[in-house]
């Protein structure tokens, strides 16, 4: 382990925090990173830093952090460029052993005093062992700590759960945090890399797995990377310990052009790092909302032992489309067995669509019945995960109220993910209730439940690989 993964836990759980660059300006970064960390309920001691003002936001204020005195566990800095040399040497001075680096202007500009700056305040950081987030980072997110060291306050109402993910695009780690909030997914940290001074995602992915019990699956945002051998042997020595799902963009030559722009790194050959992914037992998603759509399964579901699954659907429509889904992406609309169709048979009318999928629309007036289907299809050997799908009518108004305690009952000993979808206010905190306690991972489409479900078991195989 290097010694700047060693030291990052300084990043995540500081207890002195100063700003470089507070102000009460809006215009400002370091009045949005100074919002950030006060609403976002830091609990360690905030230092603001600005030679010209004697408070900011009623905490008192430094001229440097050197004038603080006492020691100080990390730094954001929000200054221009050109005074980050003489910031990073009084950081080195006083004893610093974080930096999160929001300034821009090093390697992705056309200009090599970029590189120059980049080297120079690389080799002051690595001298006094300092571990940088950035340069030209959004910031970072902890919420087991309740700490946002970002420059965007909204992103403390993300729920806390146990998703991390590590992103080298501020827009894309906006994109994901605003989602989350929509979708109700939990982070435990969001960290936006930049262009990676001397914390990369081979330091980030090694801490995750080994240091932070907070983070139980890793969701990777990737444009282009220096070191990507270094990174494989990352994967490759943490395999399975916890899933990494991954987003490679890039492919494009246009794409390509853009990563050098964006980060200082070429997106480099696509089919060589799916190559190296698959190797590596890494899953790679080709786009954002199945990324955050598989992280949710991820972390909510236990593992898919098969790729047998069972489709019981409030409307036959739903779950047809699952079912189309489903065959697409490797998994099994398997058939029931004996014992199980025959309870099924006996708990719906002839004329209902009764082998897998199953309609149960005609048991929506008898929550007795939903029940004994679905206790049935849990019990049958033959299904690895079951997908429930239910759309809000009227006349079907108490079947979740009517099932909970069954899916309470159960806790997920198989796979279960749905689409149980109504008009705000009708089933919100039954699901809510059913989420936070682990009986279900819900979806706000039978599409996107249905590739969740195939995502855990292209997860199993990439693992088994």
């Amino acid at each position: 382990m290097s010694e700047n993964v060693i030291g990052m836990d300084v990043l995540f759980n500081p207890g002195s925090v100063a700003v470089i660059g507070a102000s009460e300006k809006p215009e400002k970064l370091g009045s949005h990173v100074m919002n950030s960390l006060i609403k976002g309920g830091f609990k360690g001691e905030i230092i603001p830093v600005n030679p010209y003002s004697d408070t900011t936001m009623g905490l008192k204020t430094y001229s440097s952090i050197s004038d603080y005195g006492k020691q100080i566990d990390m730094v954001i800095v929000a200054v221009p460029a050109k005074l980050l040399v003489e910031v990073f040497r009084e950081c080195a001075d006083s004893g610093v052993k974080g930096v999160v680096l929001i300034t821009a202007g090093f390697k992705e500009i056309e200009d090599s005093s970029g590189i120059e700056l980049h080297n120079t305040i690389g080799e002051i950081a690595d001298k006094a062992g300092i571990c940088v987030i950035g340069p030209n980072t959004f910031g970072m997110i902890n919420f087991h700590a309740s700490l946002n060291a970002s420059f965007t306050p909204e992103f403390s109402r993300v729920k806390k759960g146990t998703i991390a993910l590590v992103s080298q695009s501020g827009g894309i780690s906006h994109l994901f945090g605003f989602m989350a909030m929509r979708t109700d997914v939990g982070f435990s940290k969001i960290i936006g890399l930049g262009n990676r001074l001397n914390i990369d995602f081979a330091e980030v992915v090694e801490y995750l797995m080994d240091n932070d019990p907070d983070t139980k699956v890793l969701m990777l945002y990737m444009e282009g990377i220096d070191n990507p051998g270094r990174l494989m042997e990352i994967f490759k020595k943490h395999r399975g310990k916890k899933p990494v799902i991954i987003n490679k963009t890039g492919s494009s030559e246009k794409g390509d052009q853009a990563s050098k722009s964006h980060t200082g790194s070429m997106a480099g050959r696509h089919e060589i790092y799916m190559g190296a992914f698959r190797q590596a037992g890494i899953l790679a998603i080709d786009d954002t909302e199945n990324l955050l759509d598989s992280a949710k399964a991820l972390a909510g579901c236990p593992e898919l032992e098969g790729n047998g699954v069972a489709i019981l659907s409030g409307q036959a429509g739903p779950g047809m489309a699952a079912c189309d889904v489903c065959e697409a992406n490797g998994l099994k609309i398997v058939d029931f067995q004996n014992h199980t169709q025959g309870r099924i048979n006996q708990n719906l009318p002839p004329l209902a669509l009764r082998s897998n999928p199953v309609d149960m629309g005609p048991a929506w007036y008898d929550a007795v019945a939903s029940r004994e289907i679905i206790k049935a299809v849990m019990d049958d050997e033959n299904v690895n995960g079951i997908l429930i799908l239910i759309m809000f009518a009227s006349a079907n108004v108490g079947v979740v109220n009517g099932i909970s305690h069954l899916l309470m009952n159960w806790k997920q000993k198989k796979p279960l993910v749905t689409c149980i979808y109504a008009p705000p206010g009708i089933w919100d905190r039954e699901m809510e209730h059913l989420e936070i306690s682990g009986a279900l991972v819900n979806f706000p489409s039978p599409e996107r439940a249905a590739r969740a479900m195939a995502s855990l078991w292209r997860y199993k195989n990439a693992i088994e690989r």
